[in-house]
C-alpha cells in the first residue's frame, strides 16, 4: 500500500528471526505523519535511524535542534534523550529501521556519525528509498531466511550512508588532511568520554604525535582536547540530570571517578551545582540552554 502525501499512514515490519550477529535487524517501517506530530522525548536501548522521504520536521538531540526535509536523515543513538516532530504545514514523511549489535557504534563511527553529529543529506535519493522498501517489504514475507536478505539490506543502506558522507566530505589537499584528523580526534572523544582517558592515549589511539594533534585541534575547535572533553561530559551530564539518576551515578556515567570534583568542574562550567540544575528544569526536558 503506498504512502499518500496527505493521509496519515504507518507501516511497520519486524524482523521474525533476528540473529545475534555484530549488526541486528530489529524492524523497519514507514509513516506519513499528521501535521504537529511529536515524537519524544524518548530514550531508546537501540539505533534507529529515519529517512526523510518528503515533507519537513524537527528533530532534537543532545540540546540541539536539527530542521530536516527531503533527503536528509537522523540517526538516533541508545541512551540519548531524543524527540522530533512534523512541520505544521509541510508534515513529513519517512522511513526508518531499528538495530542493534556490539559494532554498531563502530559502523557509525567510521561514516562519522555521532550524537554530537546525528544528521546526513543523501545524494541518491532514489536508491535509498528503494532499498529502505526492500528491506520491509523481506521482513513483511516473514520467511525463515529473510533474516539474512535483511541484513544484507541494512549493510547496504549503511554503505551508502557511508559512500555519500564521503562524497561530501571529500579531502582537498593538506587542509582537508588536518580536518579529518581533527574530526577523528572529536569522534575518539565523543565515544569514550565516559572513559578515564588522556590526551597521551587519544593521540596513541589515533597513530598522531601529542603535540602536533593539540595544536591542530585547538585551531580548528577553538578548544584544547581536554577542554573540549569537558565540554562533552558537561553537555552530556546535563542531559543525564533529567533522568531518574543519582548526582554520583551522572557522574560516573560522564567519567567521573569523583561526585565532589565533577559537582564543582559543574559549578565552574554553568554556575550552578547539578543538584540546582536539577531543581530548576525538571518541568522541561529539552531546556538544556542553561
Amino acid at each position: 500500500m503506498p504512502v499518500s502525501s496527505s493521509q496519515p499512514y504507518h507501516s511497520v515490519a519486524f524482523n521474525p528471526h533476528p540473529g545475534k550477529g555484530e549488526l541486528t535487524l530489529l524492524f523497519s517501517g514507514q509513516e506519513q505523519t499528521k501535521p504537529q506530530h511529536i515524537v519524544g522525548p524518548q530514550v531508546l536501548d537501540y539505533h534507529l535511524i529515519h529517512y526523510v522521504v518528503s515533507g519537513r520536521g524537527t528533530f532534537r538531540c543532545m540540546g540541539k535542534e536539527y530542521q530536516l526535509t527531503r533527503g536528509s536523515s537522523f540517526f538516533i543513538f541508545p541512551g540519548e534523550l531524543v524527540g522530533y516532530s512534523s512541520d505544521e504545514s509541510e508534515p513529513w514523511s519517512y522511513r526508518w529501521l531499528g538495530f542493534k549489535g556490539p559494532r554498531a557504534d563502530e559502523y557509525l563511527n567510521v561514516m562519522g556519525i555521532s550524537q554530537h553529529k546525528p544528521v546526513a543529506v543523501t545524494r541518491n535519493d532514489r536508491k535509498m528509498r528503494a532499498l529502505f522498501h526492500q528491506l520491509e517489504q523481506t521482513l513483511h514475507q516473514r520467511q525463515p531466511h529473510c533474516d539474512m536478505q535483511a541484513q544484507g539490506y541494512l549493510r547496504l543502506i549503511l554503505a551508502q550512508y557511508a559512500q555519500d558522507l564521503v562524497a561530501n566530505t571529500a579531502p582537498h589537499g593538506e587542509a582537508s588532511g588536518i580536518q579529518q584528523q581533527v574530526e577523528q580526534a572529536i569522534r575518539w572523544l565523543t565515544f569514550q568520554y565516559h572513559q578515564p582517558i588522556s590526551i597521551e592515549q587519544m593521540a596513541q589511539s589515533l597513530g598522531y604525535h601529542r603535540t602536533h594533534l593539540s595544536k591542530m585541534f585547538k585551531q580548528h575547535t577553538g578548544l584544547s582536547p581536554m577542554s573540549f572533553l569537558l565540554k562533552i561530559r558537561m553537555e552530556r551530564a546535563k542531559l543525564l540530570l533529567h533522568e531518574p539518576l543519582t548526582i554520583e551515578q551522572v557522574a560516573s556515567s560522564v567519567g567521573f571517578t569523583d561526585p565532589l570534583y565533577f559537582s564543582k568542574q559543574f559549578r565552574k562550567w554553568y554556575g550552578r551545582s547539578p543538584s540546582e540544575y536539577r531543581q530548576d528544569h525538571t518541568a522541561n526536558p529539552y531546556d538544556c540552554s542553561q
